[in-house]
């Protein structure tokens, strides 16, 4: 058994830095276009040569997306952008579109291509066409069972790496190939630009009885469209049996405070597989604490399934970031920076990339001049208090939601 790669997902920089401090082997992220995350914050050229300089330092590979569907009139910036993707030095383009993919070898020879999700890859000889073509991986479509992954794995050309995604939202649609956003309202989900309108909520109305919405069915639920998260931290065992390569998180359009926390989760979940222990259970309850509609498997289990959830598309969090360890002496004495409003006497949890949680009360808080604090009064404010132990840049205070 080989050793597969943990994919994290990085929005933006900072995104960036706690994928990388929590343990993150390789992190994907996109430019100003071209990606299939419009919403996030994202990467220009500079950015760009910072990630790449800030990965390299921390021995994490890059792989940058260019896997929206383009039009004609988007072909005369293709050129400039896989150059400059070759040129910061990333590890690997992320294409979704066959005459891309054809424009990378032309215009960024010196990359790996990776072959998205998008371009639903569900079977052996897809695999290796793309193989062939000059692809050193394939994503799979995320409606592949298990059963079919081994199989593909097994009978692939020798050297094609296999990459699913492991946890994250999961769209209705087959591989994300999505045309309601923009028949309903203009937004093309395949240029990056997704409403969700499988999130919204549905009824019927009769032609002639305008105004009255009736529930679509019997026990009220109309969410019809909604897809539960998937979640796969208890099942990394049988991702390492079927051959996967790398285990993709999904996010990029996700808060830092998720990508530390579910990047750090499955750190420690394959470490233990791949050291043949179970897992320690406190792992499986980090992923609740982060925002996420209902979990399932999506289809590893099950060919036909795939997780719906009608009754609503409400996101559930079992707690709240408060607060980031800017730095830390030997005493345990720290700066943080204030994310959401706590106050001395509050019980929080204490997340670091070394150990699990640790639960204590803040007995007392202070300002940076030394002057004490019951709350911390203005956003990202700095403060001092005293933690249970040292603890590095990066570390997370939170409390849980009521």
């Amino acid at each position: 058994m080989g050793r597969p790669e943990l994919l994290a997902p990085a929005g933006d920089l900072e995104r960036l830095q706690f994928a990388l401090r929590y343990g993150a082997d390789a992190v994907y992220l996109a430019g100003k276009r071209f990606g299939m995350r419009a919403s996030s914050p994202n990467f220009d050229e500079a950015g760009l040569r910072e990630a790449v300089s800030l990965c390299r330092a921390n021995g994490v590979k890059v792989y940058l997306t260019c896997n929206a569907i383009p039009r004609n009139a988007d072909l005369a910036e293709l050129p400039e952008f896989l150059a400059l993707a070759q040129d910061v030095g990333v590890d690997a383009l992320i294409l979704g579109d066959l005459g891309v993919f054809a424009m990378a070898g032309r215009y960024a020879p010196g990359i790996e291509r990776h072959v998205s999700t998008q371009a639903g890859i569900l079977h052996v000889e897809a695999a290796r066409a793309w193989h062939d073509l000059g692809a050193s991986r394939v994503i799979l479509a995320r409606e592949m069972a298990l059963a079919e992954i081994a199989e593909l794995k097994a009978k692939s050309p020798r050297g094609l790496e296999i990459e699913v995604f492991v946890h994250g939202a999961m769209c209705v649609s087959f591989s994300g190939r999505c045309l309601l956003s923009q028949y309903m309202i203009g937004r093309d989900a395949n240029q990056g630009n997704c409403a969700q309108p499988c999130r919204w909520k549905y009824h019927l109305v009769e032609e002639t009885r305008p105004g009255q919405y009736m529930e679509i069915s019997e026990d009220g639920g109309t969410h019809i469209l909604n897809a539960r998260d998937l979640n796969m931290i208890g099942h990394i065992p049988d991702l390492l049996a079927a051959g996967v390569d790398s285990l993709k998180i999904e996010g990029r359009a996700k808060s830092f405070y998720y990508a530390a926390v579910v990047t750090n989760a499955y750190r420690k979940a394959l470490d233990a597989a791949l050291g043949g222990v179970p897992v320690d259970p406190v792992w499986a309850q980090e992923v609740e604490k982060v925002s996420h509609r209902a979990y399932s498997t999506g289809f590893f289990y099950d060919a036909e399934g795939g997780g719906q959830f009608t009754e609503d598309a409400m996101y559930i969090r079992g707690s709240q970031v408060v607060g980031v360890v800017e730095d830390c002496d030997a005493a345990g004495f720290a700066t943080v920076s204030q994310r959401n409003r706590f106050a001395a006497g509050d019980t929080l949890e204490l997340l670091t990339p070394a150990s699990v949680p640790q639960t204590f009360v803040l007995e007392e808080l202070w300002d940076e001049a030394g002057n004490p604090l019951e709350v911390a009064p203005h956003p990202m404010m700095r403060m001092r208090m005293r933690l249970p132990a040292c603890v590095p840049r990066y570390s997370i205070l939170r409390k849980d939601v009521e």
